[in-house]
């Protein structure tokens, strides 16, 4: 497995910028971000529809890239979260994260023994089937893979210093809109309740060193989230940045 720079930036103290992938599944869009100077994406299984095959193929076309891939499973389960990283990815962002019982079960499937549990296949496209010493695979894995656990419950805020004291969870990430659901302020980011929220994860991870992460709408927003704290951001996602890079320049050719 190779050096996962991200994981290495943020533990120097440093910022990992990166993009969300929904909707452009192709062979294309890994080198088309790294190129543009992401330092990550994480292809979404969540809500995109992707199947395994598909995020097979985007996680294949990685390869010779500094692009550091990550993986959203639906859910906290044994086969997506395995078989995720079997298939190359770098690192796993598990959604609804709300107790460190679950944030265990997070490691647990992600990591080799001793740590964990993760089934042994070497030789394949996570090792990027190659041969060589497979104890020295298994200690590369367990050390290089990045895990964000996503905090954006009212549950997993009251329970976030649980969290974010587990061993092997190296981000908490919030989900601002399911948080805002969860907290009964829908899309009300500038709420009591929701800035309160926020500020408890930010103090979680300072107390544990965890990186913080969250997804910004725009520069602006993006620069406001570096101020207080944050150090992994996604800039957006695939298919909004298309579109709003296109609706601005049909709006100026129509002006």
């Amino acid at each position: 497995m190779r050096p996962n720079a991200v994981k290495a930036k943020l533990a120097a103290g440093g910022t990992a910028l990166g993009a969300f992938m929904f909707e452009f599944a192709t062979t294309g869009v890994a080198r088309l971000a790294a190129e543009a100077g992401a330092d990550f994406a994480v292809f979404d299984m969540e809500h995109s529809g992707w199947s395994i095959e598909t995020i097979r193929m985007l996680l294949a076309t990685c390869g010779g890239t500094s692009l550091v891939p990550l993986v959203r499973v639906p859910t906290t389960e044994y086969d997506l979260i395995a078989r995720a990283l079997d298939m190359g990815a770098a690192g796993i962002m598990v959604p609804m994260v709300e107790s460190a019982e679950q944030a265990r079960r997070i490691v647990e499937f992600a990591k080799y023994p001793p740590i964990g549990r993760r089934g042994a296949a070497f030789g394949i496209a996570h090792d990027n089937y190659t041969g060589g010493d497979t104890l020295a695979k298994i200690a590369a894995a367990n050390r290089e893979t990045l895990l964000i656990a996503q905090v954006e419950t009212a549950a997993g805020v009251r329970h976030v210093e649980e969290i974010a004291a587990v061993d092997g969870i190296d981000v908490l990430w919030i989900g601002h809109f399911d948080l805002s659901n969860s907290l009964g302020i829908p899309v009300q980011f500038t709420h009591p309740m929701f800035q309160d929220a926020v500020a408890k994860v930010l103090a979680a991870c300072a107390t544990h060193r965890k990186t913080a992460g969250f997804m910004c709408a725009d520069v602006a927003d993006g620069k406001a989230l570096l101020a207080k704290g944050f150090r992994m951001l996604a800039y957006s996602g695939d298919l909004w940045l298309y579109q709003q890079a296109l609706r601005a320049g049909l709006a100026a050719l129509r002006g």
